[in-house]
């Protein structure tokens, strides 16, 4: 049976290429806290957003990464059911906060599905913390490091960016994703402690 993770990955594909070449669609799926404050309404845009991406290149990087990570935590979850319903809650949850600081800002526009992925490599810090994953694809690093980094670079960056990147998104998708596990599958705090003093290199 086909994973969740891949018919994720091919809707999205399929709403952001669509997005790609017509603006109207675009505009309707966005992210867009000022019209959403200013009208009252339209809060699907809390979800609507994580299908649709800047270009082809943000589409390829947060795909990659959900092919990667997203079947890992099907498993981990072990229901389809649980799955879709955090996937989008991580997305939407991790928007909140962007949505309160934004919304009086009528330029800010956001679309992804950064937080949500965030949300879904930090489930897996807990039951894998001593794996060796790869930054930017090509250079190794224990993933209860990379964890440390990145909640530390996206701290930083949240407070003192002037990219278009979203990094209180990224902050607050993974601070979801652990707060999740701990509160839904408190198992996790166990399995986490007990593997972290697993140390590969002190072996």
């Amino acid at each position: 049976m086909i994973s969740i993770t891949l018919i994720i990955i091919a809707i999205t594909a399929i709403v952001s290429f669509i997005s790609f070449n017509d603006r109207n669609t675009f505009d309707k799926l966005s992210f867009i806290p000022s019209r959403m404050h200013e009208l009252k309404s339209e809060y699907f845009r809390f979800i609507s957003h994580m299908f649709v991406h800047a270009d082809i290149g943000h589409l390829a990087f947060n795909m990659i990464t959900m092919y990667f990570f997203g079947s890992e935590v099907e498993r981990v979850f072990g229901s389809t059911t649980e799955f879709i319903i955090f996937y989008l809650l991580a997305g939407a949850m991790a928007s909140l906060p962007a949505f309160q600081k934004n919304k009086l800002n009528s330029s800010y526009v956001s679309v992804g599905a950064s937080g949500a992925i965030s949300a879904i490599m930090f489930v897996l810090v807990l039951y894998s913390p001593w794996s060796v994953i790869y930054l930017k694809f090509i250079i190794p690093i224990y993933y209860i490091l990379f964890a440390v980094g990145y909640l530390a670079y996206c701290t930083y960056q949240s407070k003192h960016a002037t990219d278009n990147v979203a990094h209180d998104v990224h902050l607050w998708g993974a601070l979801f994703g652990l707060s999740y596990m701990l509160i839904v599958h408190p198992e996790s705090l166990s399995i986490f402690l007990t593997k972290i003093t697993d140390v590969p290199f002190l072996k």
